[in-house]
Parts: C-alpha cells; structure tokens; sequence
C-alpha cells in the first residue's frame, strides 16, 4: 500500500510492495468483480504454523504515520470497521510477498505479523470467517482490516462496502486444547450421508457425526484433539476425492 522507488526501499534493506496504496494499478477506483465467489473460495484459511516475515515486521510509514508491527499475534482481539478490496489490486504482490487473489480468504492489517490468522465475526449479522492476513492496511484512521472480495462477500457485506467486525487472532499452539473437527461433505440425501459416514468410520476409526445445517447434511470426522493429526487427515483427504473438506474448531463436542 506504499509506493516506494527501489533506491529508496534498498536504503531500508527490503523491499515491500504494499498494494492497496500503489499508484501502478490498471484502474483508479477498486470494482467488485463480475461473479460471485464460489463456495470452495469461502471456505476458511486453512490455519497454520509458519515463519513470519522478517522484512513485513520492520517499522514502516505510509502518509507520514508511523506503524511498528507486532511480534506475536497471540491473544490480540479488536472491533472496528472492515473494508475490502478486489479488481484494482487483483493479482498485484501484498506486503509478504505473495500475490493477491480477491477470492481467497485474506486481509490486510496494520500491524499483524505476516501472515497471520483471524477470525473475522460481522457484529451485525453474527456471520464468520478465518483469513490470513497478508498484507498491510488499510491506511483510514477508521478502518481495522481490509479483506478480500470473497471474505467479505461471506461476511454479507459486499454490497455495503463496510461494517462493524470484531477480529480474533487463531494460533494453533493457542488453538491445540480445542476440539477439531473435519468436515468431509454435505449433501440432501441424507442416506448418501450415512453410507460415507460408514465407510470413513471404518477407515480412519473416527466418529462421524452427521449435522443438519441449512437444509444440507454436513458430515464430520472427529473430535481430533491434535492438531498436527488434524493437519494430517485434512490433507489425506484433500489428496483424494474430498478436496473440500476444511478444518472446523469448536470448544465443545458437536
């Protein structure tokens, strides 16, 4: 979200393109784009443990403020105001250096560690989300974070612009003691449900509870109390024919 010349960036000793602040986009103004994301887009950031980056947690300044990112993201929560961003700065790099995909489940924060996880929750309809942030922003004095289309079109307000959200930080050492869940598949026809219940019961000798959840039966293996097993059986599954299947963490046994 800066515009910075590569003299002066070497003088800091990285480099760091901040996207939503650029004056190199292809259009002035961000649009929505021309379809809706899709439900695989809206699933969860799948929440892991990784290095942060070294050059996205330096001081910086962007319009003559200073901002010093935080070094571990553990217990932060916040409200204020969401926003998101999408087709001006559609596959341009964020502030870590990957490149940003309006429908993947991402944000931009001020002074997060890159990347981190949050919990995203819309205070005023109560809907949810997990993305990881990646890039920095946004630079409003009254704006939190900055998210992706797809995030905010699963927050229910892509037509607004903005709203009132309250953030959590998700760490999986913090997150560990949680029950976890997998979610394997949904489907009408709840004999369907059943029969692959069976089946993965037998296979990974797992419960396999069965959800009733807007009008759809959601089949789930689990609890799975270690996340690293989790990790492990979410990717097992990926790998075949569930490439949809997503991570769930609850306090309680469902």
């Amino acid at each position: 979200m800066i515009k910075r010349t590569f003299k002066q960036a070497a003088l800091l000793g990285f480099v760091v393109v901040l996207s939503a602040c650029s004056s190199r986009y292809h259009v002035k103004q961000d649009k929505a784009p021309v379809r809706a994301p899709t439900e695989l887009e809206m699933q969860d950031a799948l929440v892991t443990d990784e290095a942060k980056s070294v050059s996205a947690g330096r001081p910086y300044e962007v319009l003559g403020k200073h901002y010093t990112p935080m070094s571990d993201e553990k217990g932060y929560q916040a409200e204020g105001t969401a926003s998101w961003y999408g087709r001006k700065f559609h596959g341009y790099y964020t502030s870590n250096g990957e490149v940003f995909n309006m429908f993947d489940m991402t944000a931009a924060h001020k002074t997060l560690p890159l990347p981190s996880f949050v919990r995203v929750t819309n205070i005023e309809n109560g809907k949810s989300a997990v993305v990881r942030v990646n890039d920095r922003g946004p630079f409003h004095e009254d704006r939190l974070i900055d998210l992706s289309y797809a995030a905010a079109y699963k927050l229910g307000f892509h037509h607004q612009g903005t709203a009132q959200v309250k953030i959590e930080a998700i760490t999986i050492a913090r997150d560990t003691p949680r029950l976890t869940y997998v979610q394997v598949a949904a489907a009408s026809n709840i004999e369907n449900v059943q029969a692959l219940a069976s089946t993965l019961s037998q296979q990974f000798k797992l419960d396999t509870p069965i959800a009733f959840e807007d009008n759809l039966y959601k089949l789930r293996l689990g609890p799975i109390t270690d996340d690293n097993t989790a990790q492990q059986l979410l990717e097992t599954l990926r790998q075949g024919e569930f490439n949809r299947a997503f991570l769930l963490y609850t306090e309680h046994e469902l």
